[in-house]
């Protein structure tokens, strides 16, 4: 059965003008400046190649000519689109220059060399798609096993051009004519599976990004910037087993910003509000690159270390002095900017919640001893199971409410 190539063409402009037009529209939609970058690539390469299909006898060598550089500068666009998706500016040079090879070609050419300009076509196309694919494997940050439709789709498109290049010397002895030999009709049938694939793996690429966002969203402060309890602790149960595994000790620091219901009082939300992300870029510029710190409840802080219980106590002594002497004065005079600090450390492998609690009472120990210090915990609680059954019965008073205490 001969399949006729006008109407392959035809079919695959019409998928890819759909997809094109889907792509542009959600793109719109949702503020996704690479979508719009495919959207408008696929509706360009679908004019252009509908025009030539349909028209190309009759339009003249010159409007033929700009049609196929349109087509080719919507090949540069795709691969544009895959580098402003990973957030890179857009190779505007590279956009253009396939369209000016392809003209070259044409214009240098002889008339009958027609089988020598599909063959410079072909492989113009198919080192777009490999610049394509190759902007998908530099974004590594995700496993190879969900990555790797987005990169085998592009490679697949490239080498399907690159193949009769490569066989040229047999697909010529075979076929008088290049341009009547049946990859014209693989590439048509090629180009619908392209045009579809692609779009699939687009939206896969925004679902999983969609997807990796809600869930950094759901980890994150968003006041500070920093883990909440949720992203506290998967972080820190990474580390707990990654330092286990190497045998070495870890130490965790619980924070309590003194008086702070008094501070709200006093100044106002809004003002709590910069103490916390005061306090929080104080935690952070004090550690380590590789310490862990979060924001586990009103204007309670706490950071995993890996490091032995007195490195945790000196890195403790830091964060107390830094934010004592930030220096933030009100129109009434300074404000005191304190913090009490609980400290925990433990052997390798000491669960998280076991260290949080010993940090928890060494913390209400610094509260009850003054605030404005450090202590350090004197042992880890027997065990876990203990700890909860002990603390079931009796809630400790929250921080605030201890404040409003010693307040009254």
């Amino acid at each position: 059965m001969s399949l006729d190539t006008s109407t392959l063409y035809l079919v695959a402009t019409m998928v890819a003008a759909m997809l094109g037009a889907m792509l542009l529209l959600f793109g719109r939609q949702e503020n996704i400046p690479a979508l719009k970058w495919w959207g408008t690539a696929y509706l360009l390469g679908a004019a252009s190649v509908a025009l030539w299909t349909m028209a190309g006898p009759v339009l003249g060598d010159m409007l033929s000519l700009a049609l196929n550089a349109v087509g080719f500068v919507a090949c540069g666009m795709v691969w544009n689109a895959s580098r402003v998706f990973h957030g890179r500016k857009p190779n505007l040079p590279g956009l253009p220059l396939g369209a000016l090879v392809w003209i070259a070609a044409v214009v240098t050419l002889a008339p009958e060399a027609a089988s020598l300009r599909m063959t410079i076509g072909a492989g113009i196309v198919a080192v777009y798609a490999a610049l394509t694919a190759s902007e998908l494997w530099s974004e590594r940050r995700r496993t190879l096993q969900r990555r790797w439709p987005a990169i085998a789709v592009p490679v697949l498109h490239g080498f399907v051009l690159m193949l009769p290049i490569l066989l040229g010397d047999f697909l010529h002895r075979q076929n008088h004519s290049f341009g009547t030999s049946v990859w014209v009709t693989v590439f048509a049938i090629e180009l619908v599976l392209y045009a579809v694939g692609t779009v699939f793996v687009i939206f896969m690429l925004v679902s999983e990004r969609t997807v990796t966002a809600h869930k950094t969203a759901a980890s994150m402060d968003p006041l500070t910037g920093m883990f909440n309890r949720r992203g506290f602790a998967e972080a820190t149960s990474r580390v707990i087993e990654r330092e286990a595994k190497a045998g070495r000790p870890v130490t965790v620091l619980i924070f309590d910003i003194d008086h702070f219901k008094s501070i709200n009082d006093r100044f106002g939300h809004p003002a709590g509000d910069e103490i916390l992300k005061l306090f929080s870029a104080i935690v952070v510029n004090s550690l380590r690159i590789t310490d862990l710190s979060g924001r586990i409840g009103g204007e309670e802080f706490a950071a995993l270390l890996p490091c032995s219980l007195e490195e945790g106590v000196l890195a403790a002594e830091r964060v107390r002095e830094a934010f004592e002497s930030s220096g933030i004065v009100d129109e009434s005079g300074p404000v005191d900017t304190t913090v009490s600090i609980g400290v925990a450390g433990g052997p390798a492998g000491t669960e998280l919640e076991v260290l949080l609690a010993a940090a928890d009472t060494a913390l209400y120990q610094a509260k009850r001893g003054g605030r404005n210090r450090v202590e350090a915990a004197e042992e880890l609680p027997l065990s876990l199971e203990n700890w909860r059954r002990k603390t079931a019965g009796a809630l400790r008073p929250s921080p605030q409410q201890s404040d409003v205490a010693s307040l009254a």
